[in-house]
C-alpha cells in the first residue's frame, strides 16, 4: 500500500522519493492507515490516494 502511494505521488505530484515520503508519512492519510478502525487499510491504493490528494489540495479529508 505505501510503495503505490509513494509511487503515485510521484507520478501525479512529481515529487522526489523522499519527499513522497515525507509526505504520506506526516499527512492524516497515514495516519488513517495506521488505524484498524477505519478499514483503510484493505481499500484500494488508488481509493486511499484520493483521501490523500483531498488532503493536500484541500488541506483536510472531507468527511
Amino acid at each position: 500500500m505505501y510503495a503505490s502511494l509513494v509511487q503515485l505521488l510521484m507520478q501525479q505530484w512529481h515529487y522526489t522519493m523522499n519527499e513522497a515520503i515525507d509526505t504520506l508519512y506526516n499527512s492524516d492519510t497515514f495516519l488513517r492507515l495506521q488505524d484498524k478502525r477505519t478499514g483503510l487499510y484493505y481499500q484500494s491504493p488508488g481509493y486511499v490516494y484520493s483521501f490523500l490528494e483531498q488532503e493536500l489540495t484541500r488541506g483536510a479529508i472531507c468527511e
